[in-house]
């Protein structure tokens, strides 16, 4: 018996910038050399988001770096966000490669990120251990909806993966003006703050993407007829 082929899953993007991103990347896509793949592309993504972490790493020592940091985030986007859109304007696409690969760098990519910022100087390790953990919790949400539900939400609240590296990028340029912010008094970490703040947001959307995909499961498969 012949297996069902896979499809890949609708994407739901609703973030702010979604639709000027979406004309820009098949802009892109469809000026990319015929020598670049969607293989290239990943592999410059995930080189990218290590070298961010690299780049933290180093402004310990060279508050600059921040500014190196920012810009490999911009080429983590072009690697990442570009991949899949010039396999679909192609119409070279293996779903299931391409989904796994993606988000097996993306786990990658985020541990690095996150610890980058911890081993900086610019952000707690403890703060950044509980952001990986928020991070992986809510990815994992993500991974696990989309093979439950056949739909891949990759936005909350209007927040993407481009608006967050905006957000980071913008923390950036502040930490290297200032790494310190007051709030009621106590003189913290910038990132700090930033990263508990993003660590109650992720948990929060984790725990509501939960309970509504768990409703809808519960609602779309009801339990069969008892036996009499």
């Amino acid at each position: 018996m012949s297996e069902e082929p896979y499809k890949d899953p609708p994407r739901e993007l609703t973030s702010v910038l979604a639709g000027l991103e979406k004309r820009t990347l098949i802009w892109l896509a469809r000026r990319m050399p015929r020598w670049v793949s969607s293989d290239h592309l990943t592999l410059l993504g995930l080189f990218g988001m290590i070298m961010v972490g690299v780049s933290y790493c180093l402004a310990r020592w060279s508050p600059p770096a921040l500014l190196l940091a920012t810009f490999w985030l911009a080429v983590n986007w072009f690697g990442d966000s570009l991949d899949g859109t010039l396999a679909r304007v192609r119409d070279r696409q293996r779903p299931r490669y391409g989904y796994y690969v993606d988000h097996v760098t993306d786990v990658v990519g985020q541990t690095c990120l996150v610890g980058g910022m911890g081993l900086s100087g610019y952000m707690s390790p403890m703060i950044a251990l509980g952001l990986l953990v928020a991070f992986l919790m809510l990815s994992n949400e993500v991974y696990l909806a989309t093979h439950v539900r056949t739909r891949f939400k990759i936005t909350f609240w209007n927040i993407g993966p481009t608006e967050l590296r905006l957000i980071i990028a913008v923390g950036n340029i502040a930490a290297l003006f200032n790494p310190y912010t007051s709030i009621a008094g106590p003189r913290l970490l910038l990132f700090d703050v930033g990263g508990a703040v993003a660590i109650v947001g992720l948990v929060a959307t984790f725990a509501v993407s939960a309970i509504r995909n768990t409703r809808a499961l519960y609602r779309e498969e009801p339990l069969p007829k008892a036996r009499a």
